[in-house]
């Protein structure tokens, strides 16, 4: 579909729920924040299936969810746990596995809720968190890394589950506010103000946090585990403040700002930066 067809198709959804909510501002919400968690892509292509056989997996049942997980236990180094971003799945991590294996670490990645070959239709952050805490539960990685919403779930878990286990973590490219991912939906769809405080009421039912609370940045302040964070500043999926914001109150974290990689991150000056800060004392 084209650009211009998108565009067209995500006007008529907020035109819809405008319409729901002059009648149910509750209706209106349910249904918008339904479209919001709907990965429209990420499901596993032929040539990442291939690459993906190499490793030992395994379905984990998760918060309701099969969650497909993949491990590389010819390394005997520590544990490396890999969380992907939004319409992707466990291929994204690729390049730094490779680099991985070269390491000897023992490496474990998975699909998230409604990616890859993994249950579900929807995703986020309350349940990829979840599902996240879950398998470092289960595993016990010494570091973890995610990408996109996958560091935003990262960073939550070891603000709302800590596991002893973990004592690096490094985002990539994360958001960090709530109220900044739902004005920028607003703006995509055009939905007006009456959807968006039937979604405010609707997250503090449903997650007891109103749009304008959850606030990564503000949540990393009780996180003392040692950090990296990297984000370009050119990113058009999470603006670059939001990496500046956790940072500066996330106290043993430390940020490396790249230009022109934008939001995937999957390059080897990333990957190599990431070995370093993994192996360094």
């Amino acid at each position: 579909m084209s650009a211009k067809a998108l565009k067209i198709l995500a006007l008529a959804y907020g035109t819809y729920f405008n319409t729901i909510a002059i009648f149910s501002k509750k209706k209106a919400a349910i249904k918008a924040f339904a479209l919001f968690c709907t990965p429209r892509k990420g499901k596993l292509l032929p040539h990442q299936k291939d690459y993906l056989n190499q490793f030992e997996k395994e379905m984990v049942s998760v918060v309701n969810h099969q969650i497909q997980t993949y491990q590389w236990k010819e390394g005997q180094g520590p544990i490396v746990l890999l969380c992907h971003g939004w319409e992707s799945n466990a291929f994204r991590w690729r390049n730094l596995i490779e680099k991985l294996k070269t390491k000897g670490f023992h490496i474990i990645t998975f699909d998230a809720p409604g990616h890859g070959a993994s249950s579900g239709a929807h995703l986020h952050v309350p349940i990829y968190e979840a599902c996240t805490s879950e398998l470092i539960k289960k595993y016990q990685p010494k570091y973890v890394i995610g990408h996109s919403i996958g560091g935003l779930a990262l960073l939550y878990s070891q603000y709302k589950s800590p596991q002893a286990s973990v004592e690096k973590v490094v985002s990539l490219g994360a958001p960090s506010d709530l109220e900044d991912i739902m004005n920028n939906y607003q703006k995509l769809v055009g939905f007006n103000q009456k959807v968006l405080l039937g979604l405010d009421r609707y997250f503090k039912e449903r997650f007891s946090f109103g749009i304008d609370e959850f606030s990564m940045s503000q949540l990393i302040k009780s996180v003392d585990k040692k950090g990296l964070i990297v984000h370009d500043l050119e990113d058009r999926i999470a603006p670059y403040q939001a990496a500046v914001a956790i940072q500066a109150n996330w106290k043993n974290a430390q940020l490396i700002t790249t230009e022109g990689l934008g939001h995937s991150l999957h390059q080897d000056q990333v990957n190599d930066q990431i070995i370093s800060f993994l192996e360094a004392s």
